[in-house]
């Protein structure tokens, strides 16, 4: 994942270090929006829609554990990680407690920062998918809680086995799926009649999916099926 339109809120007030952090991290593709003390930061936060906080934790107005508390209780889910002089166990527990995810002790690395930083935008965006179960295939939108496939103008209502015979392609794309695993996978039986019903769902599949020719479900002979999403 590299950091194009990831978007950080990053709150420092020491001048220098603010600079230099903002200046990497915006090299290496992610948009930083930079706040100078607690009170700032918050405002900032109700106003726009930010992926990830990282927050120094001595900070004017309204230190960064405060702060912390402040953006848990509104939204749950977004990853905080803690820029602090502090080393002492007591102040990375009390912070963990409130619900950051991590802490980088001063002075670190850059690429220490990135890479926490990828750390938690990944697991993020994997919770949400497992939660909200809704994917992107190519230029397709597959809401498989709601059982719905989307692209510009094109909707249409699937049924319970083909978006179970969709998600299971899916989160196998791009690898071989033996035909007997997705039948014991969706229909937990392997016999001929089921055999010819998967048949029918993967033309069905198909068709829905032809408009966006970087996708396509391979007949792999003799095996089973490969969906590969190309573009």
């Amino acid at each position: 994942m590299n950091g194009e339109s990831k978007k950080i809120l990053y709150v420092e007030d020491d001048e220098v270090l603010a600079f230099v952090t903002k200046d990497n991290l915006e090299f290496h593709g992610y948009h930083v929006v930079l706040a100078i003390n607690g009170r700032e930061a918050f405002q900032l936060y109700l106003q726009e829609k930010f992926d990830i906080c990282l927050i120094d934790v001595m900070l004017p107005l309204m230190d960064g554990f405060t702060l912390a508390k402040e953006i848990r209780e509104v939204d749950t889910e977004i990853p905080i990680i803690f820029l602090t002089a502090k080393s002492l166990k007591e102040d990375r527990i009390h912070g963990l407690k409130l619900g950051a995810d991590d802490y980088i002790v001063k002075p670190f690395s850059i690429e220490e920062l990135i890479l926490k930083i990828e750390v938690f935008l990944k697991r993020k965006y994997i919770v949400r998918e497992q939660k909200e179960m809704v994917f992107y295939l190519g230029t397709y939108m597959f809401d498989y809680l709601d059982l719905l496939l989307k692209r510009e103008q094109f909707e249409k209502r699937l049924t319970q086995k083909e978006a179970d015979v969709l998600l299971y392609l899916y989160q196998n794309r791009n690898n071989i799926v033996p035909r007997a695993d997705i039948l014991k996978k969706v229909w937990k039986q392997n016999d001929y009649f089921v055999g010819r019903s998967l048949d029918v769902f993967i033309s069905r599949l198909r068709k829905y999916l032809s408009e966006d020719q970087d996708i396509t479900i391979e007949n792999i002979h003799g095996i089973g099926f490969k969906f590969v999403i190309s573009g």
